[in-house]
């Protein structure tokens, strides 16, 4: 990194760092994309960029990110507040962009920090507050925010089934039991109340922060690059991938101890209120997100087994069984309903 230019970048955009007392760090814990703290006097700001290998479109995906959560401000979606963006590559090989430095704690950082770790009463209260962060996001007015063009929401769950076998034929090599059961479900069960909104993508206890200490509160969402406008639904059903008490055989899926969590019921109620969506389509939700899921992480065990083996990939084959194999039995048991 050329800190001497990123200084004066910072400078130029009226962040601190531009008079020489730029320190910057690398932040570990992030796979996807590099990340920095910046230290200047008693600022701390955070530059999010794309891996130096990125391809030009992967890159591009980095300022797709930055316009969306810019488009956030003056809401009440708990994000990290961006500043400014940059396409100088001379800088750090890739575009990058700067943004506020959360003061929190991940679950992804050590599972459950105090006191979340033994009370559990307190811990419930981190699963409505991941909750009421998408159902925030999803009240946003999207057009006046400036995010349209940003992604295709006619026509969304018309094509979700097709486009991701497409994509699953790309490196299919093993059959996935259920896979068939899940896409004709879908298929042929539809939202019967769709209304196109900010889509996360990921959305999940590994990409939230929390502030420090009870009561549980949502400090900022993050990691937006698969972020579209879409049924911001399939949020709900992502983070309700593997919830109690429907998913409570899943282990592969699970990463975090779901003791003291609320049930699904009790989510959903808080959702529904503060969103003002109808959630009586969930289980349509959770299976898209399990058969989706699967197939993206599908990808990767394919890759590893063409290779001889990654351990890095090693427990993703287990967690794209269940994951299908789930998302059948959902469908299966709610036709009978």
């Amino acid at each position: 990194m050329d800190t001497e230019r990123l200084g004066r970048w910072l400078d130029e955009h009226d962040l601190p760092g531009g008079d020489g007392d730029l320190s910057v760090t690398r932040i570990q814990g992030g796979s996807q994309n590099q990340l920095y703290e910046l230290r200047a006097g008693g600022t701390r700001l955070v530059l999010r960029a794309a891996p130096g290998h990125a391809s030009p479109e992967r890159a591009g995906r980095m300022l797709r990110e930055y316009r969306l959560v810019r488009a956030l401000a003056g809401s009440d979606v708990p994000h990290a507040r961006v500043h400014a963006a940059s396409t100088d590559t001379a800088i750090l090989g890739q575009p990058f962009y700067v943004m506020d430095h959360i003061d929190g704690w991940s679950p992804m950082q050590d599972s459950w920090a105090a006191p979340f770790d033994t009370d559990l009463a307190a811990r419930a209260g981190l699963a409505t507050q991941l909750v009421d962060g998408i159902a925030r996001l999803s009240r946003v007015d999207w057009r006046a925010a400036g995010l349209e063009g940003y992604g295709r929401p006619d026509g969304f769950h018309d094509r979700q089934v097709d486009r991701w076998l497409t994509y699953l034929d790309g490196y299919k090599f093993r059959d996935l039991p259920g896979l068939d059961v899940a896409a004709h479900w879908l298929r042929t069960h539809r939202p019967r109340d769709y209304r196109p909104g900010i889509l996360h993508g990921d959305y999940q206890f590994a990409n939230v922060m929390y502030a420090h200490g009870a009561p549980a509160r949502l400090a900022a969402i993050i990691d937006w690059e698969m972020a579209t406008i879409g049924d911001p639904l399939l949020d709900l059903g992502w983070a309700l991938i593997a919830w109690s008490p429907e998913g409570d055989d899943m282990v592969q899926a699970r990463y975090l101890d779901y003791a003291g969590l609320p049930p699904r019921d009790d989510l959903l109620e808080h959702y529904a209120t503060v969103s003002g969506r109808s959630v009586d389509d969930i289980d349509y939700y959770v299976i898209l997100a399990r058969f989706k899921l699967g197939i993206v992480l599908e990808q990767s065990v394919a890759r590893a087994a063409a290779s001889g083996g990654d351990p890095r990939v090693a427990t993703f084959d287990g967690i794209v069984l269940e994951l299908i194999r789930k998302a059948a039995e959902l469908a299966r048991s709610t036709s009978l309903r």
